[in-house]
């Protein structure tokens, strides 16, 4: 699962099980011991260019980096001209770290939230990324065909909440290995449209899940 960038191979940073990569406690400590480095999950930023392009396009979409911590991604995004990122992960310790790190790149903003519950309005968001962070929540013991509740309730509740801040026209966009016969039930929605992209990479498939929201309100003509 995990891909580094620049990272340490001090095996203290590695969870003893799964299940702990969907806690803040793991991430606090990981983070404390990774404070000068980076680390991507799944795809970098030169990876997703050409699919940002087409999903994004504007450069000044509000974009919602969900579970940030200390990737690269909203940083060579920035670079390529989308400026206007709001970053948020539920560790004081990262955001605290990438804030100074990215004192340069100051239109983007850094802010303590859990995705669960995003302290942001209504609507007010144009592209919501997430790369690894469903997929931590995902962690967990149970089989994959039949998930434990706990699982579907934190899951739920982080579409949800995307759901509710994305804007008419607005787009989710999930950067996953999970498969669709076990992950698209979690994010299938009346309010938007679901459609899924592969991603092959010497042979190991990615799958990008991307739900776009409607621009009309359900039961109009």
């Amino acid at each position: 699962m995990e891909s580094k960038t620049k990272a340490s191979t001090d095996l203290r940073v590695l969870p003893t099980n799964n299940v702990e990569y969907g806690t803040r406690e793991y991430w606090q400590q990981r983070y404390a011991q990774e404070e000068n480095e980076t680390f991507d999950w799944f795809k970098t930023y030169k990876d997703l260019a050409p699919l940002f392009e087409q999903h994004i396009g504007r450069r000044d979409a509000r974009i919602l980096m969900l579970g940030c911590g200390n990737s690269t991604l909203s940083s060579d995004m920035y670079a390529a001209g989308y400026e206007n990122i709001v970053n948020v992960d539920y560790s004081d310790v990262v955001i605290e770290q990438m804030g100074q790190r990215c004192t340069h790149q100051a239109k983007m903003t850094w802010e303590v939230m859990d995705v669960r519950q995003l302290a942001l309005d209504d609507a007010s968001v144009d592209v919501a990324i997430d790369k690894g962070t469903l997929d931590a929540l995902m962690c967990d013991k149970g089989d994959s065909w039949n998930p434990p509740p706990e699982l579907c309730k934190n899951v739920a509740a982080e579409v949800d909440e995307v759901d509710r801040v994305l804007a008419p026209g607005g787009k989710f966009v999930w950067i996953t290995f999970g498969q669709p016969h076990f992950h698209k039930r979690h994010l299938v929605r009346e309010s938007w449209d679901l459609d899924i992209e592969r991603l092959n990479d010497g042979g190991f498939d990615y799958f990008v899940y991307i739900m776009t929201k409607k621009t009309r309100p359900m039961g109009t003509q």
